[in-house]
């Protein structure tokens, strides 16, 4: 049983059969070619036992291993390998077949390649996961083929599971940039610092160029020489990703939901406060206020954070922003930038939550992200000739024209905004993170 679950016929197998039942239709008409039809048929089955014999040759065999990440970054290409090692006599043929998890939806995916004689080679792919939670892997299976007429399967038969978090990836990337200095490279503006948020460090003597009102003049009164105060930025300033989980979250763009993007620009954006050494926190709020972490710069923070965010869910409810402004207003209780992930679509939607809105900026410094859609606004750039066109885009027109009313009313209210597309939504609030620390607002 084993021996004939693991064997394949090949179609190479039926298109030489087919070829030999032509070549004996034509000596049935042309005689001289019945005694050269019999040679090839004896060649084919000489061939079928030399093929079977050697795959199934006593020692001769694949080993399938997966070197595979200890889990998947949700929205990036994840770099896969399984590792062949073939300890046949001779080069063969192999087409990888993966059992992959149902969220990837991949049906079609064959990996193929060619190994020599005691080999060990690796094949790589990518997956792109869309959703975060458990993907489970089946088995793999490898078909050796040698002369292509029959295929020898050998299995792992090792299931495996891989939780999908927010995109650590991008996290590292941005890490890895901005401790070399080169963020520019992503766009991450460089702002001049133009706010007077330092704090003390220390007294220093006076050289040329120090500005005369950090002069210390009981200090140099008593030392009879010049002294300045040094100051250095401030730091540890509490920096919180409020995040609706709602519905207006669950509209998808890309593979991805808003609240996904969400989640990972939150994963970058708190991974660079700690960076500059401040606190970093979140929450998540619809009916009610869930997932609060508070704002600290520990060492182990970044997995708190992280193993909140690999858990939320968005749900098809209307986020009460009351229920946010009271849980804020008790248990944030130093100034601190708010960044709050939602989507306004209409001026009704916002004038319903803009009261609340109001209250927090009196304490807080609130950044609102409010998200493009991108569809729309090339829907409302096209032109059309049918009837059906021209009315999609005049409506596809009034709702661009209402998000701009948006983002008017939040700046008329003196709340600040990143109106930003998805997949720019992490590039645009490190840069709102950093000019609100330059401009000394916080």
């Amino acid at each position: 049983m084993r021996f004939i679950r693991s064997l394949y016929v090949t179609n190479n197998f039926f298109y030489a059969l087919l070829l030999l039942a032509i070549c004996f239709v034509l000596s049935f008409f042309i005689k001289a070619l019945f005694l050269f039809v019999i040679a090839l048929l004896w060649l084919f089955v000489a061939a079928c036992a030399w093929d079977m014999l050697f795959l199934y040759y006593q020692k001769s065999k694949i080993i399938i291993q997966r070197n595979y990440p200890e889990k998947l970054s949700n929205g990036d290409e994840n770099d896969m390998e399984i590792q062949l090692t073939s300890l046949y006599p001779a080069k063969v043929h192999i087409r990888l077949l993966e059992e992959f998890p149902v969220q990837l939806q991949l049906r079609n995916v064959e990996l193929e390649s060619t190994i020599l004689p005691r080999e060990i080679k690796a094949i790589r792919y990518q997956i792109r996961p869309t959703s975060r939670g458990v993907y489970a892997f089946g088995r793999s299976h490898a078909l050796v083929q040698r002369l292509g007429l029959f295929a020898r399967k050998f299995t792992l038969n090792e299931p495996l599971e891989l939780s999908c978090y927010p995109s650590f990836i991008q996290m590292r990337k941005y890490q890895l940039l901005a401790t070399t200095d080169r963020l520019v490279e992503l766009g991450i503006k460089r702002i001049r610092k133009i706010g007077a948020t330092l704090e003390f460090d220390h007294i220093r003597e006076y050289v040329r160029g120090d500005e005369y009102r950090h002069l210390n003049w009981k200090a140099t009164a008593k030392h009879k020489k010049l002294l300045v105060n040094q100051y250095q930025e401030e730091k540890s300033q509490p920096i919180y990703a409020l995040i609706d989980t709602g519905r207006v979250m669950r509209m998808p763009f890309n593979g991805l939901t808003l609240l996904d993007y969400a989640i990972n620009s939150t994963l970058v954006l708190e991974n660079a406060a700690i960076l500059k050494q401040d606190r970093a926190g979140m929450l998540t709020f619809s009916k009610a206020v869930s997932n609060h972490i508070p704002a600290e710069k520990r060492n182990n923070q970044m997995q708190l954070i992280s193993e909140k965010l690999y858990n939320i869910t968005t749900a098809f409810e209307e986020s009460e922003f009351g229920n946010l402004y009271a849980f804020c207003n008790k248990h944030i209780n130093k100034r601190s930038l708010l960044m709050l992930y939602t989507n306004f679509e209409t001026m009704d939607a916002l004038s319903r939550q803009m009261a609340y809105l109001r209250m927090l900026a009196k304490t807080h410094i609130v950044v609102v992200v409010v998200f493009k859609n991108t569809e729309l606004i090339d829907m409302a750039k096209e032109g059309g000739k049918k009837t059906i066109d021209v009315y999609n885009q005049i409506i596809a027109q009034k709702f661009v024209y209402e998000k701009h009313l948006v983002i008017q009313e939040l700046h008329r209210q003196g709340i600040q905004t990143i109106y930003t597309s998805p997949e720019n939504l992490t590039i645009n609030a490190i840069n709102k993170y950093l000019e609100i620390k330059a401009r000394g607002l916080l």
